[in-house]
């Protein structure tokens, strides 16, 4: 879909369907009614939910203005309407358009008009949540069908003052929310497909796509490395680890170099501490730390912000074999650090523990870690939000920013020494696992010991890494939680 930012008047607009949004209790322009004889008001007369947050009303214009239909999309509440609610209306009228089989359709933003928000900001939540709004996932459909969908999108505005930001947002929208479906795409492949080596091929297409540097470790090079936790990990699989590493170099003469190291557990069978069997089929989404960790880079490297970003995915299966590791073996991590082995399904610490070590021999000032770590976040935030520690209040704060802007939700825990008394093991320097107690904070904390005094901020996003549901701009399976605060922290970074 391509998105048009058009000088001009919602009457005027040519298009198969015409988006008009009102807050609860609000009218639309008298213009605009007058244009329809009335009807429109006679609608909201008659059905005052219309203006509820995320209802669609379809309305047929017969031949009254130049859209062919009309969807009034109800706000909500006039205070309480943000930016991230922009997105969401944005990402459900779209998805209605669609199912009227709309070709083109038009809107103002939402919102717009009360001037509460920066006009650049509002065009690209719009089309961010346009574009998210409307992903499919059809890799795997025998039919892909897309007889449905929705071509062109323009947004209307009659004030050519305001145009050159709104285009400017509109673009910057459109890279983001591409660069999130890209993530998407990851996530929801098959395992069988998305191997560690497919991830390494995807990164290798960015980097050719895109201009950055891309270097791919193999078992061996893991091993010349002392990476022996990552290698624990993998040597269950008959399929070869990598580890992915893209470099941005925004700012080559900047000493600053700031790391997104994502976990990517392409399947996690919880090898010898085997999984349940319900649901283990949604474990080949345990490497979406690592997918959006890509979907970022993507983004960043079309948006080039002043900055230099180094990107880390370390990749393999978890399974069990009669080479996997075992519940009581002690490895020695890249950084020197043993770790005794309490439970091998707390993997992911341990791949992200070489994987930061790895950041930092390459120069790694600063760190963001993203990963499905813990079911303990998905008990105590549910899937609202993801949870947070870090070992640097000015960094967690310049990265919780950063989340706010974007609507990726976010929730603080703490970092207290007497946590890491669970992770202290009694015949090597730590263990893998805290028990339950604490168990995302612990978790956390294993990863922390191998950041160290490097500012590190840890996300752990196993509960908003993949949804039931479609609610607003999010669908069904993989979310590509975490790509747009990247990206937005990135951007931020590139400014100061």
């Amino acid at each position: 879909m391509n998105i048009e930012v058009v000088h001009g008047s919602l009457t005027e607009s040519l298009c198969d369907t015409l988006i008009v949004s009102l807050f609860q209790g609000g009218q639309v322009p008298c213009t605009f009614n007058k244009a329809l004889n009335g009807h429109i008001g006679a609608i909201i007369r008659d059905l005052p939910g219309c203006g509820k947050y995320g209802e669609t009303t379809v309305v047929h214009t017969l031949g009254n203005i130049a859209a062919k239909r009309i969807i009034l999309l109800g706000l909500g509440n006039e205070t309480e309407f943000s930016l991230d609610k922009i997105r969401a209306v944005m990402a459900i009228a779209l998805r209605s358009a669609r199912k009227l089989r709309s070709k083109t359709v038009a809107t103002i933003v939402p919102g717009i008009e009360r001037g509460a928000f920066d006009d650049a900001q509002a065009a690209q939540a719009a089309s961010e949540g346009a574009i998210m709004g409307l992903y499919q996932f059809k890799y795997y459909k025998s039919t892909k069908d897309d007889a449905s969908a929705i071509e062109k999108l323009f947004i209307i505005e009659s004030d050519s003052a305001k145009i050159a930001a709104l285009n400017t947002g509109a673009r910057l929208g459109a890279i983001v929310g591409k660069s999130v479906n890209f993530a998407r795409d990851l996530i929801n492949h098959s395992a069988q497909y998305m191997t560690p080596t497919k991830i390494a091929w995807h990164a290798g297409e960015i980097a050719k796509q895109y201009g950055l540097e891309i270097d791919v470790l193999e078992k061996e090079d893991m091993q010349q490395n002392g990476m022996g936790a990552l290698l624990a990990v993998a040597q269950g699989s008959v399929e070869p680890p990598k580890l992915v590493v893209l470099k941005y170099f925004g700012d080559p003469g900047n000493q600053e170099l700031i790391a997104y190291v994502g976990k990517g557990i392409t399947f996690d069978s919880g090898g010898i501490s085997i999984k349940p069997s319900q649901n283990m089929d949604e474990m080949k989404r345990d490497m979406a730390g690592g997918g959006a960790v890509l979907g970022a880079m993507q983004a960043i490297a079309q948006l080039k912000p002043k900055t230099n970003i180094l990107a880390i995915v370390p990749c393999t299966e978890n399974m069990p074999s009669g080479s996997a590791y075992r519940p009581g073996d002690i490895i020695t991590s890249m950084s020197g650090k043993t770790i005794e082995v309490l439970n091998t399904d707390a993997e992911g610490r341990l791949v992200l523990a070489d994987a930061v070590t790895y950041a930092q021999k390459l120069g790694a000032t600063r760190i963001v870690d993203l990963a499905t770590l813990t079911g303990a976040c998905v008990v105590g935030l549910g899937d609202h939000y993801s949870g947070v520690i870090t070992n640097n209040a000015a960094w967690c704060e310049t990265f919780l920013s950063s989340a706010k802007q974007t609507g990726e939700r976010m929730w603080e825990l703490p970092n207290d020494p007497d946590y890491l008394e669970q992770i202290k093991s009694t015949i090597a320097d730590l263990k893998n696992s805290g028990g339950r107690a604490g168990g995302t904070i612990t978790a956390a904390l294993f990863i922390g010991q191998f950041a160290d005094k490097t500012p590190w901020v840890h996300v752990d996003i196993a509960g908003t890494a993949d949804a039931d549901k479609d609610k607003g701009y999010n669908l069904k399976g993989g979310t590509g939680v975490g790509v747009r605060t990247l990206i937005q922290l990135a951007d931020h970074l590139g400014k100061v």
